[in-house]
């Protein structure tokens, strides 16, 4: 939870708790320290962050794309303007959504 927490992600501890017993959560992990998580809903990115430190490594985009492998490459996301540049580089087809500053992807 700290490295969901340290991103500002919507998501509670309970939610988490019921992904992790779902098969539904994938974590990133370097001499036992947590990097980052990634947490899907069905088949849509509930949430994913990895420590500032270590952003720019590839630990993201690993998740992503194991994420991905979970869901069949069907794998989506709504999120913020901020973060866009991340989905871009994963190749996520974006659209707006109706929300200002808020877009949804699809990866392909």
């Amino acid at each position: 939870m700290n490295v969901l927490d340290g991103a500002s992600l919507a998501v509670d501890a309970a939610t988490v708790r019921e992904r992790i017993r779902a098969n539904t959560v994938w974590i990133a992990v370097a001499d036992d320290r947590l990097l980052g998580a990634c947490v899907l809903d069905d088949r849509e990115i509930d949430a994913i962050a990895v420590r500032r430190r270590r952003r720019g490594q590839g630990i993201g985009t690993r998740l992503v794309e194991r994420a991905a492998a979970a869901t069949a490459g069907d794998l989506r996301a709504e999120f913020h303007r901020r973060v866009r540049p991340f989905y871009d580089s994963l190749g996520f087809a974006i659209e707006p959504t109706d929300e200002p500053d808020r877009f949804r992807g699809r990866y392909e």
